[in-house]
């Protein structure tokens, strides 16, 4: 039977290669546009790099003067003749006072604060990336690769709807959402008019952003392990097995020495540790979009556990794990999600089990009375004067 005139058969639609691209470029373009992606993943990098940050602030905070302030061996004036060359700004250069250095610092961890908890999430995210900005900037010279990824991930997150979820503006859209349950009448006005565009225009602008910003963040954490394990295999001592003795023996680097000495001791255990960080890196852009990332993730977590013991480097690791978060999808949290209540809700049985009095439990039956229809009436009947 001939095809229908005007109509292409199976085989000319696929043999067109302009009408698949444009197909796939449609299909990208929905993906981008209609459903924000990851938005519990982008919440845990808020609450974990805000997190973050407090803790580093606060563990600080004996010695903020020496490192940031107007006491700091690196002079505000040395710091300004920095930026003039570098083109970066901090706004703790922008005063010589100390009590403005220091409320500076307050209101860096009231910012912070306020950015784990996900209060106007959209404006205090802008306010947290020009604080880690200007706190980095400011220093420059005693940061690491840990401060250097914090900034990069607070610059990205500004893109994100990483309040969408456990956050208090998502418990404040709950709760005006429940409110505004109840039917309300027409006014007259035409809903299909500006209004309506508009937020459907303003949807479609956050979707895409918070799209392209996890996209960019995932590309940041791919390139990141990509690079260090290329790096690592142009390296002598990471060819023969030995880049690990070394760094073990760095005394910058030890912060426990006798633990250092005892893992040093197995030299056939660190040359395998070795070769199976340099695959795992240069092999982690590659096994992402398979089930063999859940495996690759769980090493690369022990390999960060492993740096911040051995190495003495936490705010390092903890940048790196909570990174590595972007790439869980979300029905790997909601199942956390699910698990954690059905815990607390098993305790709090628990509770009341405990708290009742001996024996009441056996005395007192099962109580199975009407329910429907049937408790109602009954509930009238007594209520009944």
């Amino acid at each position: 039977m001939a095809p229908a005139p005007g109509r292409r058969t199976g085989r000319e639609a696929d043999a067109n290669p302009v009408r698949r691209l444009l197909d796939r470029a449609g299909a990208l373009s929905g993906v981008l546009t209609e459903r924000p992606v990851s938005l519990y993943a982008a919440a845990v990098l808020r609450i974990g790099y805000g997190l973050l940050y407090l803790a580093f602030l606060l563990r600080e905070f004996p010695h903020r003067d020496q490192i940031w302030g107007p006491g700091s061996p690196w002079t505000p004036e040395l710091a300004k003749e920095l930026f003039d060359q570098t083109g970066w700004v901090s706004i703790l250069t922008l005063s010589d006072s100390r009590a403005y250095f220091e409320v500076c610092y307050a209101g860096a961890l009231v910012i912070a604060a306020l950015f784990t908890l996900g209060w106007r999430t959209r404006a205090v995210s802008v306010l947290f990336a020009a604080v880690v900005a200007s706190f980095h900037a400011r220093s420059i010279f005693m940061t690491d690769g840990g401060d250097n990824l914090i900034l990069l991930m607070s610059v990205y997150l500004i893109l994100t709807a990483c309040g969408r979820r456990w956050s208090l503006d998502a418990r404040r859209a709950r709760i005006r959402a429940s409110r505004d349950l109840a039917p309300k009448w027409p006014t007259g006005r035409n809903h299909n008019g500006l209004p309506r565009q508009l937020r459907y225009a303003r949807r479609t602008l956050t979707t895409v952003l918070h799209n392209c910003g996890m996209l960019v963040i995932a590309g940041q954490i791919c390139i990141l392990y990509g690079s260090a394990g290329l790096y690592k295999v142009q390296g002598g001592s990471w060819g023969n097995g030995t880049a690990l003795h070394f760094v073990l023996n760095l005394g910058l680097f030890r912060p426990w020495p006798e633990l250092s000495v005892l893992v040093d001791e197995h030299t056939v255990l660190l040359a395998v540790v070795g070769y199976a960080t340099v695959l795992l890196q240069v092999a982690f852009p590659f096994v992402l979009f398979g089930r063999l990332k859940y495996p690759v993730l769980a090493a690369l977590l022990g390999m960060h556990l492993g740096i911040a013991v051995l190495m003495g480097l936490p705010l390092f690791s903890g940048a790196m794990i909570i990174a590595d978060a972007a790439f869980l999808p979300d029905s790997f949290f909601r199942s956390l999600g699910r698990l954690w209540h059905r815990l607390t809700r098993r305790t709090d049985d628990d509770k009341e089990t405990a708290g009742a009095p001996r024996g009441e439990a056996a005395l007192v039956p099962p109580q199975s009375g009407p329910t429907g229809a049937r408790q109602t009436a009954l509930k009238r009947s007594v209520t009944k004067p």
